[in-house]
């Protein structure tokens, strides 16, 4: 009896979780900025292809040859967005099906674009990655392994300026996947894009600035 009872109070404590996860997912979504934001190319690594609605961003096999700016990141394959955020809060979805490697975020408006790069905190950046198909860290100042149920193929990104709070989310799975918390922010924030190297190939679909489901985010309105 004591094992049953302990069982089912474990499937209602993850059933809990699960319907407090959808419901904090709705919640943010009420943020969303996707119409409005776009990839800057003006900080676009030379190897980085933007689309022409400045929405996708691939590594390319070719350098090209631009103006080597203040903004432009030169070593780490990065590219921020042209819109930043200095209150409030914000929201975004990205695709990232097919790539076994990518990097998501924010970044201060002071972060090092010139040289190797450490993205931690500390130092200005606060991204989740994926790497080798199916591990997935937090860069915090000590990269924290996670541990995900599913490989999500779209990606939240919600940031609360004023509580210091940036979470990701696995948007198919309305599940949470990482926050971050007590974050020391006091500038611009950009949201950050990598889509890593191509890896002979198998990395070369791009990352996808996407929209919010229009419908989804109308009953989310009248739910909250």
């Amino acid at each position: 009896m004591k094992r049953a009872v302990s069982q089912l109070e474990e499937t209602l404590s993850k059933q809990m979780k699960k319907l407090f996860e959808v419901e904090l997912l709705k919640r943010v979504q009420q943020s969303a900025v996707d119409v409005t934001l776009t990839l800057d190319p003006d900080t676009a690594h030379p190897y980085l292809i933007l689309s022409d609605d400045g929405k996708q961003v691939k590594l390319g096999d070719v350098k090209k040859n631009l103006p080597k700016n203040p903004e432009r990141f030169d070593y780490c394959v990065n590219v921020l967005a042209k819109q930043s955020f200095s209150s409030g809060r914000f929201y975004y979805e990205v695709q990232v099906k097919g790539k076994p490697e990518w990097d998501l975020g924010v970044a201060r408006e002071s972060i090092n674009r010139k040289g190797q790069i450490t993205a931690t905190p500390k130092n200005g950046q606060w991204t989740i990655c994926l790497r080798n198909e199916n591990e997935y860290y937090a860069l915090a100042d000590t990269s924290v392994r996670l541990s995900l149920k599913s490989r999500p193929e779209k990606v939240g990104v919600f940031v609360d300026y004023e509580e210091g709070l940036v979470s990701f989310y696995d948007v198919d799975a309305a599940a949470l996947i990482y926050s971050f918390t007590g974050c020391s922010v006091t500038e611009k924030l950009y949201p950050l894009f990598s889509p890593c190297l191509n890896d002979g190939g198998k990395n070369s679909a791009p990352l996808i600035i996407s929209p919010v489901n229009q419908a989804r985010r109308s009953s989310l309105t009248r739910d909250i």
